[in-house]
C-alpha cells in the first residue's frame, strides 16, 4: 500500500474562516503558532468542528484491496475516484496462468493476508478471472468474478473533520487490519504542521 498527499489546504484558510466570525483578521499570523492554536481551540477543544471542514486533503491511495475500498465507501463525507475495472482488467488478460503457490507474481494483483489458505484461494480466484477474460467475456461481466483481495487505487478527498473521524475509528485495534494500516499511513503522510489536529484521534 502506498499513500501520496497530492494537495492540502493551508492552515491559514481555516484560521481565517474562524476569524471571519469575530472579524479578528488583524490577529492572524498567516498559519503560524497563533493560528494553529486558534484552530485547535475552536475546532477541537470548543467542538466547533464544522470550522475544520475548511481544511481539505487529497490523497492518492494505491495497492489496497476491494475489501478495503468497500470500507472506505462507508465514510460518506469524502469523495473518491476509483480505478475502473471496466477499462483496466485487460492488464490481467495477457498474463501467464497463476499457480496457487505463486504468491510473488500474484501480489501484483492481490493484497495478501499471510494466511496461507486464504491467499491460495485468492490466487485461484485470480486465475479463474483470467480464464474468463481470455474466453472473450466482457469486462463488465467478468468483473463479477473479482476476489475481494483484488488490488485497486483511487484519489480520495476528505476534509479535516471527516478525517479525524476516520482516523479515530480506523486506527483502532478492532478495525480491519488493512484499513488500520491505511489510517496510520494517512496520518504519517499529512504535513507535519497539520498532524497536531489528528494526533489525539490516533489509537
Amino acid at each position: 500500500m502506498k499513500v501520496t498527499l497530492n494537495h492540502h489546504t493551508p492552515l491559514v484558510i481555516c484560521s481565517d474562516a474562524i476569524r471571519t466570525c469575530w472579524q479578528s483578521f488583524d490577529k492572524s499570523d498567516d498559519g503560524g503558532e497563533k493560528d494553529r492554536e486558534l484552530i485547535d481551540r475552536v475546532g477541537n477543544k470548543f467542538k466547533h468542528a464544522s470550522t475544520l471542514e475548511h481544511l481539505v486533503y487529497t490523497f492518492y491511495i494505491k495497492g489496497i484491496s476491494r475489501a478495503l475500498l468497500q470500507e472506505l465507501a462507508r465514510h460518506r463525507m469524502a469523495s473518491l475516484s476509483v480505478k475502473s475495472t471496466r477499462y483496466t482488467l485487460k492488464e490481467l488478460k495477457n498474463e501467464e496462468s497463476f499457480d496457487k503457490k505463486d504468491i510473488e507474481r500474484a501480489s501484483k494483483y492481490l493484497v495478501m493476508t499471510d494466511v496461507g489458505m486464504v491467499d491460495e484461494m485468492s490466487i485461484t480466484a485470480l486465475e479463474n478471472l483470467r480464464l474468463v477474460l481470455k474466453s472473450g467475456i466482457s469486462n463488465d461481466k467478468a468483473k463479477y468474478c473479482l476476489p475481494e483481495s483484488y488490488k485497486t487505487e483511487l484519489t480520495w478527498t476528505v476534509n479535516a473533520r471527516s478525517l479525524q473521524n476516520f482516523i479515530g475509528l480506523r486506527s483502532d485495534k478492532a478495525a480491519l487490519w488493512e484499513i488500520r494500516d491505511l489510517a496510520n499511513l494517512l496520518y504519517k503522510t499529512l504535513p507535519q504542521e497539520h498532524q497536531y489536529l489528528f494526533s489525539d484521534y490516533l489509537k
